[in-house]
């Protein structure tokens, strides 16, 4: 697979955390929190901010990088194992809790599944 076409994925992979970290910055206030119910908790609002800001950072990252693959190999290992923890996570999530949305499972499938896959593939265009 080329190099462009990674990047055109990454791109877009780094886009959904860019735009949904600024959403989950809003906290209890996000969107996708309005109709669940939750409980106005100061706690969690701190949370949902500081996880976004954290996922804003990462999406932030993977724009500022994509340019340069190569150079930020060992950079995109480390997102990347973050993310997988991330998808563990939900995995944890759903074995406990339940089912969420179907993005979210498409999310965990991506999270588990893809970032090995991310790894591997630009892992084959350093090697080159």
């Amino acid at each position: 697979m080329s190099r462009k076409l990674l990047q055109i994925f990454l791109t877009i992979l780094g886009l959904i955390p860019t735009v949904t970290g600024i959403l989950s910055m809003m906290g209890l206030s996000d969107p996708i929190f309005i109709g669940a119910s939750l409980p106005h908790s100061a706690l969690l609002d701190s949370d949902l901010r500081f996880f976004g800001g954290l996922w804003l950072g990462l999406g932030l990252t993977v724009l500022a990088t994509v340019r340069n693959l190569e150079k930020h190999f060992e950079l995109y290992r480390v997102l990347w194992f973050m993310i997988f923890l991330g998808g563990i996570g939900r995995l944890l999530s759903i074995f406990i809790i339940g089912l969420p949305p179907v993005p979210f499972i498409a999310f965990t499938v991506l999270e588990i599944i893809g970032a090995p896959l991310f790894v591997y593939w630009h892992w084959q265009l350093v090697k080159r």
